[in-house]
């Protein structure tokens, strides 16, 4: 059923009707659809816009409607309705007769589709920031298990200095946590309520957008019924939010799948995360950390799919903008299937000491400390630099590491060096005297001090 049969003559063409229609895609908000609509015909009757009888019988006609479609009665045909506002309204008059067909006055399809958009979007933000902090957790429960575990830390994929486990995952950590104060800001932007805004230019009728916009949990109706209709940055936004929560994932997907490589073997993914070559029998693949590595480049596509839908619409709404849905419902989708995988993946890895250690011992990652050792002995550091230089180049000639130095090649390079430098060059040195904030040696009591506050 058509709502809008009236001024044509004509039908539809089949191919047209395909081409046009939304509900094989939109269905996804009859909640939301039906929900805007109670709250509508609520606060048209407190207006006495409608009767108390009408408004009783259509919310009774829309709660049955929401649980026959939610139980599969009721399943939306794409083929007969046009999207799914037009398949809760045609229902509901098949239903109620008359009344039914009160429930759109002083309403649009522009300002109930971003009424349903909306409501949607928020509820799609409050459940990924569940995910995130689920996440958090699961990260920082690992970093209290890895204080000292110790790693090489990188700088152009070179071994730097040595660190611990709990450090990296705790840069992820932060990361995930700056995502979720993003989030939370998308969705304090966006509470605004666009219905009543009409199709652009508001209603003769004397609604109160501000009741309706309560009874909706919004902080107020939006300010202006053409932008109310038009605007669609609460989704840029949050596309822009997932396509940067999707970079942090493959950024720590990129570090999995190399850490579990034979040549690292710094991790062992779960068989259960993890799958089996068809042919070479040897093979453990980390294709689930490859795919949400993968899946990245397609969230980002979608954000630059509606910028680039928006980027030329003229005031007000545009049947472009129905070009809105597809994209954000699958970065919705697709960053929400990421995040439960890549936390079950990550919570079940099991992560090799014994090589991370050895791989930190390795590589000079304790030349740093070498050249500090030698600053806090009055020797300026660029003097140090240089010196801690030709003894790691001594030490690469002979295929020897600086802890295995003889003592008597230190002092030759300088005299201040005693016993006591292979104590300040050992890894639990090295990571346990960096003690600034943030840094490895001050994580235990960072970690403390946030169970604290979770406490409190």
């Amino acid at each position: 059923m058509k709502l809008w049969g009236g001024r044509f003559k004509e039908a539809t063409d089949k191919g047209a009707h395909a081409f046009n229609e939304s509900l094989s895609f939109d269905q996804r908000l009859f909640r939301h659809d039906i929900k805007g609509s109670i709250a509508h015909v609520t606060m048209l009757a407190s207006q006495g816009i409608i009767s108390e009888e009408d408004r009783d019988s259509i919310i009774n006609g829309l709660t049955g409607i929401l649980s026959d479609i939610e139980t599969g009665k009721l399943i939306p045909d794409p083929e007969l309705y046009e999207d799914i506002h037009s398949f809760v309204e045609s229902n509901l008059i098949d239903r109620i007769g008359e009344a039914g067909k009160r429930l759109h006055t002083g309403r649009s399809r522009n300002d109930q589709v971003a009424l349903d958009t909306k409501l949607y979007t928020r509820e799609c933000i409050d459940y990924m920031i569940g995910q995130l902090e689920k996440l958090e957790q699961v990260l920082l429960r690992m970093m209290k298990e890895h204080s000292e575990t110790y790693m090489p830390g990188f700088t152009h994929m070179q071994k730097a200095q040595p660190v611990t486990l709990a450090l990296h995952l705790g840069a992820y950590r932060e990361m995930f946590l700056r995502d979720i104060f993003r989030l939370e800001n998308t969705k304090k932007g966006m509470d605004l309520c666009p219905l009543g805004a009409g199709a652009l230019a508001g209603t003769t009728y004397p609604l109160d957008r501000d009741l309706t916009a309560s009874l909706l949990g919004f902080d107020g109706p939006t300010r202006n019924s053409m932008d109310s209709v038009s605007d669609r940055d609460y989704l840029i936004e949050l596309l822009s939010d997932l396509s940067i929560i999707m970079m942090h994932l493959s950024r720590f997907c990129e570090e999995i799948i190399t850490w579990s490589s034979d040549e690292y073997h710094f991790i062992e993914i779960s068989d259960a995360y993890s799958t089996g070559s068809s042919i070479m029998p040897q093979k453990k693949n980390p294709d689930m950390a490859e795919l949400i590595r993968g899946k990245t480049g397609r969230v980002y596509g979608d954000l630059m799919g509606l910028l680039t839908v928006m980027k030329g619409l003229p005031l007000a709404y545009n049947k472009d903008m129905q070009e809105d849905k597809e994209g954000a419902f699958d970065a919705m989708d697709t960053v929400t299937d990421c995040l439960g995988i890549f936390t079950d993946m990550i919570a079940t890895a099991r992560f090799n000491k014994e090589r991370m250690a050895q791989s930190a011992a390795n590589g000079f990652t304790n030349a740093t400390d070498a050249a500090d050792y030698l600053v806090n002995r009055g020797v300026p550091f660029r003097d140090a630099h240089g010196i801690i230089g030709s003894l790691v180049l001594t030490c690469i000639e002979r295929g020897i590491s600086l802890d295995e130095l003889p003592l008597e090649d230190y002092k030759a390079a300088s005299p201040v060096f005693e016993d006591d430098i292979y104590d300040a060059i050992s890894l639990k040195t090295c990571v346990e005297k960096r003690r600034t904030t943030g840094a490895p040696g001050a994580l235990a009591e960072e970690l403390k001090k946030n169970e604290q506050e979770r406490c409190n």
